[in-house]
């Protein structure tokens, strides 16, 4: 049976998980999915219809209008990489999906492989920062207008930042909790890497941002 990877890089705007997921992409020549690349196009021509902000991809409006959406699309083509037997990162939030212990397995099972048998392995990096600190100034840095919104709305946005468990059934072992606090290195990643195709440290539990 051919095996498959499958990496979600998961954790709060700001973190770094696109960054970090993509270094490894590279390192390992893996297929990168990330919801923020795959649902803008659509987002912003949803928005613009309904005569709201087009960057927008934290308000209200934007999560009843565009959020599920951002999912099915990036899970329709995580599902459709795997049965290429191409290894990939999947990057975003998965708020409301960590909290659900069946989603994984109800995405997998749904999925229609190849004739011949593809096992997919996954595997979770939960990406975070030490404070609430670390995220301003890391939104703020990046100058992205997708971060408008955050950070006019800083009170609102700041309880995203909060740390949220994989409740996924998942093997021992086949969660990551990744510091990217300081400047990504080659030691960072070769552990980062060990953790995905060999074995490696897992489940490290960071501190909760600080206020």
């Amino acid at each position: 049976m051919a095996k498959v990877r499958m990496i979600w890089f998961v954790g709060p705007a700001g973190a770094g998980k696109t960054t970090v997921a993509k270094a490894l992409a590279r390192r390992r020549r893996m297929a990168v999915l990330d919801m923020d690349t795959l649902l803008r196009p659509a987002a912003e021509a949803i928005m613009s219809y309904a005569g709201l902000d087009p960057s927008d991809r934290d308000s209200s409006e934007y999560k009843r209008l565009c959020r599920d959406l951002g999912y099915r699309i990036t899970m329709d083509a995580a599902l459709e990489n795997a049965a290429t037997g191409i290894d990939a990162v999947v990057i975003g939030p998965f708020t409301k999906e960590l909290d659900d212990p069946d989603w994984l397995a109800q995405e997998l099972s749904a999925w229609k492989g190849p004739a011949e048998e593809i096992e997919v392995e996954a595997k979770v990096v939960v990406v975070y920062l030490p404070s609430e600190r670390h995220y301003y100034d890391r939104i703020r840095q990046r100058g992205s207008e997708l971060d408008h919104w955050k950070l006019d709305h800083w009170e609102t946005f700041r309880a995203s930042l909060v740390r949220r468990e994989v409740r996924w059934r998942l093997p021992e072992g086949s969660v990551l909790c990744f510091d990217n606090a300081e400047p990504l290195t080659e030691e960072a990643l070769v552990r980062l890497d060990r953790f995905v195709f060999g074995d490696g440290e897992a489940d490290e539990r960071p501190e909760r941002p600080e206020r």
